[in-house]
């Protein structure tokens, strides 16, 4: 009887193996491991808001309007959490785009704010934020591709014979993806330019 077992065993343990499930398992495990550090490099870029925030007040107090918007963006992104079991949610994965969205074009905002205080554009702590969000910026973009790359590797295995029986008896479903209005902005990171550093032929003008 015992030996009946560990055969039926055997065999449903290669049966799941011919059929996709392990390899199911590893794409989803990477899936959300891309995840991860999508989450990642957006709480690092919202980690420098406040002293962005502050340091740009320092110098130009009367912008209220804008160091607002960007403080509420930031809020608003902070509130909004979307974990590995939310990855399957189509409406919060949009919502969440959303809100990194409006942190971004509120920051972008500020960067124009920026350009009208020399002074500001000269700070060294200034000078530092900049250095650090342009990184992130591209930390960004880097980490978000590498999920859309997951995501579709991930639904083309569980969509393919005999992955897709295998997807549909343990509940795999096809996960939802950025989408992305223009692709060449997840494939370019913005630029973060506070004007300090005068390109090489301003001084042909």
């Amino acid at each position: 009887m015992k030996f009946l077992r560990a055969l039926a065993l055997l065999l449903v343990v290669t049966g799941l193996s011919g059929c996709g499930y392990n390899a199911i398992q590893r794409q989803d495990e990477a899936v959300k491991a891309a995840w991860s550090e999508v989450l990642n490099q957006y709480q690092r870029r919202a980690d420098l808001v406040p002293n962005l925030v502050n340091t740009v007040k320092g110098y130009a107090q009367h912008e209220e309007r804008v160091l607002t918007e960007v403080t509420n963006a930031r809020a608003k992104v902070g509130s909004m959490q979307l974990s590995t079991d939310d990855l399957n949610n189509p409406q919060k994965l949009q919502q969440f785009q959303a809100a990194q969205g409006e942190l971004s074009s509120a920051l972008s905002r500020l960067m124009v704010v920026s350009e009208n205080y020399p002074q500001l554009k000269a700070d060294g702590l200034f000078q530092n934020l900049q250095a650090q969000l342009e990184g992130t910026e591209n930390r960004i973009t880097v980490a978000r591709n590498r999920y859309v790359q997951a995501v579709q590797q991930y639904n083309s295995m569980i969509r393919t014979f005999p992955n897709n029986l295998t997807a549909k008896i343990f509940g795999y479903q096809v996960k939802p993806n950025f989408s992305v209005e223009n692709e060449k902005a997840i494939s370019t990171a913005p630029t973060v330019d506070f004007g300090n550093t005068p390109a090489p032929a301003a001084s042909a003008h």
